[in-house]
């Protein structure tokens, strides 16, 4: 029941970005608001107002959207890793001298990586 609940947040969360997404979408694939406005059966004020925010698309009316102009969107529920939080502990136990080498082997391995081949 919990993944349910947290599609459901998901679902819910993507009517505020469902405006950028139709956008960007359009913008990809090159087509005017008209263009995307005659695929749909709608105005170009209606996909103008759609893409600004001042209409929130529905979940459905997103994904109608998208597959009118070739596209899909894909979602993948995974298990939360928590290793960013085990790095960023161990990281704030360090001092500053420890950190300083760090950096400085980062800045060492990069210089190397940028010098040109031999």
């Amino acid at each position: 029941m919990n993944a349910i609940y947290h599609v459901c947040d998901i679902l819910e969360g993507m009517k505020g970005m469902g405006n950028d997404l139709i956008r960007e979408a359009r913008k990809r694939k090159r087509m005017t608001q008209q263009q995307l406005a005659d695929l749909a059966g709608t105005t170009q004020s209606a996909i103008a107002r759609l893409e600004s925010g001042r209409t929130a698309p529905s979940f459905d009316d997103i994904i109608r959207l998208l597959r009118l102009m070739g596209m899909d969107l894909d979602f993948m529920l995974v298990e939360r890793d928590d290793q960013d939080w085990a790095q960023a502990r161990r990281l704030v136990r360090i001092d500053s001298g420890e950190l300083y080498d760090l950096h400085d082997d980062l800045i060492t391995e990069m210089e190397a990586f940028r010098a040109p081949a031999a």
